[in-house]
Order: structure tokens, then C-alpha cells, then sequence
């Protein structure tokens, strides 16, 4: 294999990487504080649980890409004009929101109700016992599936394609129409692949250092 073909064909792919790390990174600074709000309100304000029912069912239960195209492509046709890289960012963060949300909430329920009352009873607010008391152990708890959700997260970020963004998967398929080779394939195997195993690599740091 031309090492310079090689070199070419990664420089030109770094340009997608770039946007997919973009992507990823800034969907866990959105979703992931959101959802620790969120579920704050779905375990100390009753009326709220509706809808946030309602709202985790909406969208946990439609595909992200279907989600996408209704944004993309179905307010335009009402009026409503959209940036196409402000709907991957809103459109990412407002779905993982909602499985954040079903996995903060699994491990909350897990964890026995004596906990929030003693810290009631001790002159605590809601919102210290959420933060300090309830959160910390519904999140260790939970790790194994937190892992999992991001290291989909990392791979969901291809389906940008769909509404025309320069993400490593679109890359891709441009240098496959060209020159028709497979070597941006295996090239965005590797990225993903290298990503994952540092996914897994930093929370089993995390899972040793709370003995999980």
C-alpha cells in the first residue's frame, strides 16, 4: 500500500474525527448535567414525573436518526428554519438526556429509602441529599450501564450523516466513491474501535477506584 495514499487518505479523515469528538464530547456536557437535574426533579417533585414519563418514553422509544430527519427536514417544510450542526448538538443532548435520566433513576430506586429519610431527619434539603447522599451511589451502581451508553454515543455520532455533516462516516464514503477502495473503512474501524477501548479503559479507572 502508497504510505502517502495512507497519510492523505488519514488527514482527510481526521477532518470527520474532529467533528465526531465535537459531537461526542459536547452531547455528555449537555446531557449529563441535565440529566442530574432532571432526575432530581423526578425524585422530590411529583408532579413533574409525568412529564418526564412522557418525555423518556418519547424519545428513548423513536430511533435518534428519526428524530434527526423530523428536525431537519420536517420544520423547514412548516416554516421553521434550522442550522443543520445546531440540530445534531440539540438533537443528540435532548436524546441522551432521556437515557441518562432512565439510568440515574434505576440506580436511585435501587438504593433504600432509609438513606433519604435519615438525611431528612437530620436537617438536610432535597436538593444536599440528592447531591450528596443519593447521586454519588446511584452513579457507582450504575457505571457498567453508564459505560455502555457512552461507548453508543461515540458510535450514534455517524448518523449526522443523514443530514449532511462532515462527520468521520461521510468522510468515509466520499473516499470510497472516489477512489473506490476500502481502506477508509478499516481506517474508521480503527477510530472507533481506539476510542472505545479508551471509554472502557477511563471507567474501569473509575470502577477500581470505588472498588465496583
Amino acid at each position: 500500500m502508497d504510505l502517502n495514499y495512507l497519510w492523505e487518505t488519514t488527514r482527510y479523515l481526521l477532518d470527520g474525527v474532529w467533528f465526531s469528538l465535537q459531537l461526542f464530547f459536547i452531547t455528555l456536557a449537555g446531557a449529563v448535567p441535565l440529566s442530574f437535574l432532571l432526575s432530581g426533579l423526578y425524585r422530590f417533585v411529583p408532579w413533574s414525573r409525568p412529564f418526564l414519563n412522557f418525555y423518556t418514553w418519547l424519545f428513548r422509544g423513536t430511533p435518534l436518526m428519526l428524530q434527526l430527519f423530523f428536525v431537519m427536514f420536517g420544520l423547514p417544510a412548516l416554516g421553521i428554519s434550522v442550522n443543520r450542526y445546531a440540530v445534531a448538538y440539540v438533537g443528540f443532548i435532548v436524546n441522551y438526556t432521556a437515557y441518562f435520566i432512565e439510568i440515574i433513576r434505576a440506580g436511585l430506586e435501587s438504593l433504600l429509602i432509609d438513606q433519604q429519610e435519615s438525611a431528612f431527619v437530620m436537617g438536610a434539603t432535597p436538593h444536599y441529599t440528592f447531591q450528596h447522599v443519593l447521586l454519588p451511589q446511584a452513579l457507582r451502581l450504575q457505571v457498567p450501564v453508564i459505560t455502555n451508553e457512552t461507548i453508543t454515543l461515540i458510535k450514534d455520532t455517524s448518523l449526522v450523516t443523514v443530514i449532511a455533516i462532515s462527520d468521520l462516516l461521510r468522510k468515509v464514503r466520499e473516499f470510497v466513491s472516489r477512489d473506490f477502495t476500502v481502506t477508509p473503512f478499516f481506517l474508521a474501524a480503527g477510530f472507533y474501535l481506539l476510542f472505545t477501548y479508551f471509554i472502557v479503559l477511563f471507567f474501569r479507572q473509575i470502577e477500581r477506584r470505588f472498588d465496583l
